[in-house]
């Protein structure tokens, strides 16, 4: 092989041992990227993951920087080269991508593409994915394409050890939300069956005092404290249960794992694009992660079912010692005045209690027609 045989099964004993190192999805995309670009000496990598509508759910780069992949915009449609791996099942080598019948342009920002290699990822008959490889560094005199067949059969290496771990991190994803929400499901009957009870009592105690008040004044005293015994004890069970709710899957990977694993689910959900982008972030209290996660959930759910967006960002980045969050879409927007005087709070309230007890501060920015965007800072700790 052109890396030379201890070299190359070196590189691909490493690759293999960090792409296991990761369950996360999105980490073993970002492994397999950055494990191809450097065992192929490329200057550019990228895996896709189609959905059912013509484009991708997910799409991973190696050496764009966050700038450039901003600049370049919406994620690519299956479409041209990129589509061939996905629909034909083949590897394609070209010298020069531009030159392909297929090619159909890239955005203004995006980066000038020449040689280029493309395999698909394989589970079984099902294509789940495929690896895209462009500008080799070392150029063949001859000017043909850079990446040569024994590229090729150590990228097929690697895309079916990629499927497995792929799948793999899949399995895991689904097994971890099962937990969850079977764990949710138990909690919600344990709340039902506790908290019901104690206010089934506190509401026949209370009417039982309501009768006495006149006729026995004393025993009516008896029954209010009783009642209030009840109310406190019905207090404390839920804010057990409360505090047992906390997200498992934040105590397990922390508030960038597990914000992102959430904008995958719904972006994989809903029509509407969701996207992730964490900067710098450092580890929080426990407190401010619990209610940065919240207030994300809430402002999730308000962009994807109540304003028509077609993008939902979600970002979080590093502020001093602290962190903040901002959650934008461009959906319908609305004016904040007018829905609290209408008496409709759209969670604002609950989502300002949260920044509030985590010691930060939430604000609104939204108009009609404008979109809207949440943001949440908080101080660390």
């Amino acid at each position: 092989m052109s890396h030379g045989p201890r070299s190359g099964l070196a590189a691909i004993s490493s690759a293999l041992l960090a792409m296991s190192r990761h369950l996360e999805v999105h980490d073993v995309l970002k492994t397999i990227v950055a494990s191809a670009r450097e065992l192929l000496d490329a200057q550019y990598a990228a895996l896709g993951v189609p959905d059912d509508h013509g484009g991708f759910a997910q799409f991973v780069v190696d050496g764009v920087s966050d700038e450039q992949w901003k600049a370049i915009g919406p994620l690519p449609r299956q479409h041209g080269v990129l589509a061939a791996m996905l629909h034909k099942a083949r590897a394609e080598r070209l010298p020069d991508v531009r030159k392909d019948p297929r090619f159909e342009g890239w955005p203004a920002a995006h980066p000038e593409l020449v040689d280029f290699l493309g395999l698909p990822i394989r589970d079984g008959d099902e294509i789940i994915g495929a690896l895209y490889l462009a500008n080799k560094n070392r150029v063949p005199a001859d000017g043909g394409c850079g990446f040569t067949q024994d590229d090729e059969a150590l990228l097929g290496i690697l895309a079916q050890h990629a499927a497995i771990a792929l799948t793999n991190a899949r399995l895991y994803e689904r097994s971890r939300e099962l937990t969850i929400a079977e764990e949710r499901s138990r909690l919600a009957h344990e709340l039902h069956d506790a908290v019901s009870q104690k206010l089934f009592s506190l509401r026949l105690t209370a009417q039982a005092a309501a009768r006495l008040v006149d006729r026995d004044p004393a025993r009516a005293k008896g029954e209010l404290h009783q009642v209030a015994t009840l109310a406190a004890e019905a207090s404390d069970e839920l804010r057990a249960a409360v505090v047992e709710l906390r997200p498992a899957a934040l105590d397990e990977d922390g508030l960038i794992a597990t914000l992102r694993t959430q904008a995958q689910v719904l972006d994989r959900a809903h029509t509407a694009r969701v996207t992730f982008t964490a900067r710098g972030v450092r580890a929080l209290p426990a407190a401010q992660e619990e209610a940065l996660l919240r207030v994300a959930q809430e402002a999730l759910h308000n962009a994807l079912r109540h304003s028509g967006a077609t993008h939902v960002d979600v970002t979080l980045a590093r502020r001093g010692g602290g962190a903040v969050l901002r959650v934008t879409d461009d959906g319908g927007g609305f004016d904040p005045q007018a829905v609290r005087h209408a008496g409709r709070h759209l969670g604002l309230v609950s989502m300002r209690d949260r920044a509030s007890g985590a010691g930060g501060r939430l604000t609104v920015e939204s108009a009609p027609g404008k979109g809207t965007t949440i943001e949440m800072e908080v101080p660390g700790g």
